[in-house]
């Protein structure tokens, strides 16, 4: 049996649901791990932190059994192999647009022969005791198709030797397809985006991958999954955050039927002091 659930789920023919962190902060990274998630990924590319708040996210979240990975910021051998090395069991890689890209990115998942990965897995060998060539069957590699070129080059990505899988942001896949005509977003209802979600979808299958996709809701997740994707994001924690805040304070007014406290700094309908 594989170390990485991920893996052991899609062996077994079941969905990963992932989470998704980007506030830099070991508590609320320990919190979110201790909610029932398959897997949680660190976002090192929008999130607000960097890898000095990786690290300690890392170990809050090691007892709660999760499967840990990051998405990194770019196709750069550097911080994928610097997150491997503390622990990161799966990596996203965002604007994969080439099947020569997609190979690079590999190549730096895996140690020799297989790959080019330096070794030195500093965190991942205490975490993870024996920690060696064998992360070469272990780590996934998730590359993220987000543009017109990355679409056009998807059934030659999706055959790269290596890769385990593709990452839907559906965000930057509208930007990147629609020539501005859409606003980025999640959970796309719009016939042309639907298609094309579904569409890598089957060609993630033909190619004996796994589809991954970013969603804001359970409901439009449990959708992709009946679209054939095999691990959804159920949004995440700055946006689960401010929609529970959102949520309470609105109750609390309805109930009292008070209004809303002015902004700061803000002026009243009675004038300024």
């Amino acid at each position: 049996m594989s170390i990485n659930k991920v893996k052991t789920l899609w062996a077994e023919g079941k969905p990963v649901l992932h989470g998704w962190l980007s506030i830099g902060n070991p508590f609320t990274a320990e919190i979110m791990a201790a909610q029932g998630y398959d897997a949680i990924s660190i976002d090192i590319q929008h999130g607000a932190l960097d890898y000095s708040a990786v690290l300690p996210m890392f170990q809050a979240m090691r007892a709660s059994g999760v499967t840990i990975g990051a998405r990194v910021p770019w196709l750069e051998p550097g911080i994928i192999m610097k997150a491997l090395d503390a622990g990161a069991m799966n990596i996203i890689c965002p604007m994969i647009n080439t099947a020569e890209q997609a190979a690079e990115f590999v190549s730096y998942m895996r140690y020799p022969p297989h790959g080019q990965r330096s070794f030195g897995p500093t965190r991942a060998g205490v975490a993870l005791p024996g920690y060696g060539l064998r992360m070469n069957s272990e780590v996934l590699a998730l590359a993220m198709i987000e543009t017109a070129e990355g679409v056009a080059n998807l059934d030659a990505i999706a055959a790269t030797p290596g890769l385990d899988g593709i990452y839907v942001g559906p965000a930057d896949l509208t930007l990147g397809t629609q020539e501005g005509r859409l606003a980025p977003g999640f959970d796309r209802e719009e016939p042309e985006m639907i298609e094309l979600i579904q569409h890598i979808a089957m060609v993630c299958e033909k190619n004996g991958i796994k589809a991954c996709l970013h969603c804001g809701t359970p409901e439009y997740a449990a959708k992709a999954i009946g679209w054939g994707y095999s691990l959804t994001t159920v949004s995440g924690d700055t946006r689960l955050l401010a929609g529970a805040a959102a949520a309470s304070v609105k109750r609390f007014r309805d109930l009292t039927g008070t209004q809303e406290a002015p902004a700061a700094g803000a002026v009243s309908k009675g004038g300024a002091y």
